[in-house]
């Protein structure tokens, strides 16, 4: 009988999405609907199973964990990349590590809720009109605007193609962006203190790396305007966090929209919350319906293909 974890299913929903009924052999499957990020309580929770189905990036599995849990030998992520796993160490403990497939475009739409939620401030006039009030802010405006596009790959594509049908004037830069590729999303590529400094929107898409981590900081925010706004989708360090708490804090400009952290799950006491001018989300970019359809059919597809040996989407 195997034994197999689904971890940090935080809206009870995995049971829903999964037909365990696919598999050769018969399974016991544990739900977790809380986060656990103490090693030592991790490593008690996931030592009676064998095979272990997390979502990406939440919780987290370095060398020190995978050496504690001799039985584990198949470790599925939704995704195809996973900075919380270290594929290498398990790959040395005889953990495979398999991937799903992923649904396109819900990042990208919750980034054009982020931008259009900071930009109008719709959570501020949302808790206005609950408490009695009416209109107490002015919003920008998107026709004639500039977007800054940090990241013209999958994701930043297609942000700045909708940008493009707001009647936006696109610029992308990061730091192997050609104009070709630029001109092919209908953006111009700029430099990267032109695009801080001209744009009304700055919107980040890149990909986590050695290279990306703290890539925007202080001098960053001391180009933009007044009355720009901050979005990121992306990754929480690729953004020097202390220095976009100082711009906000300090009027440096005017708002943020925020979906991913230095820490997941973020602190309740984290100085971020305290922000009015900040717009908060828990990391959704990817949590749709139509996400969750084809990461859980895949990891269930995942597991049975491991169970009769002849594993799918191997990263390891």
């Amino acid at each position: 009988m195997h034994r197999i974890a689904v971890l940090d299913d935080y809206q009870s929903v995995a049971a829903d999405f999964c037909d365990w009924s696919r598999l050769p052999d018969p399974a016991e499957v544990v739900e977790f609907h809380d986060f656990v990020g103490d090693p030592d309580e991790l490593v008690a929770r996931l030592q009676p199973f064998d095979v272990v189905v997390a979502m990406r990036e939440r919780t987290r599995f370095p060398r020190e964990v995978l050496e504690r849990l001799p039985d584990l030998r198949l470790l599925v992520t939704t995704g195809m990349r996973n900075k919380s796993i270290d594929v290498a160490a398990a790959a040395e403990l005889g953990v495979t590590v398999c991937g799903t497939a992923s649904q396109p475009t819900a990042t990208a739409e919750l980034t054009w809720g982020l931008i259009l939620a900071a930009l109008r401030h719709i959570p501020q006039e949302d808790a206005g009109m609950r408490a009695g009030g009416w209109q107490t802010t002015i919003g920008g405006d998107l026709a004639g605007a500039t977007l800054g596009v940090i990241g013209l790959g999958r994701l930043g594509s297609q942000v700045a193609r909708i940008g493009n049908a707001f009647g936006m004037d696109v610029v992308g830069w990061s730091q192997n962006l050609t104009a070709e590729r630029a001109a092919e999303v209908g953006a111009r590529r700029v430099e990267r203190e032109e695009l801080f400094a001209t744009a009304d929107v700055v919107t980040v898409h890149l990909l986590w790396s050695k290279r990306t981590r703290g890539l925007i900081g202080a001098d960053d925010f001391a180009l933009m305007k007044h009355t720009a706004v901050f979005v990121n989708t992306s990754r929480g360090p690729i953004v020097d966090t202390a220095a976009l708490i100082d711009a906000l804090r300090d009027g440096r400009i005017a708002g943020a929209g925020i979906d991913v952290y230095d820490e997941e799950p973020l602190p309740r006491d984290h100085p971020l919350r305290e922000l009015r001018n900040a717009v908060l989300t828990p990391h959704l970019g990817y949590v749709t319906r139509a996400t969750y359809e084809v990461f859980y059919r895949d990891s269930v597809e995942d597991v049975a293909a491991f169970l009769a040996g002849e594993p799918l989407r191997v990263i390891n």
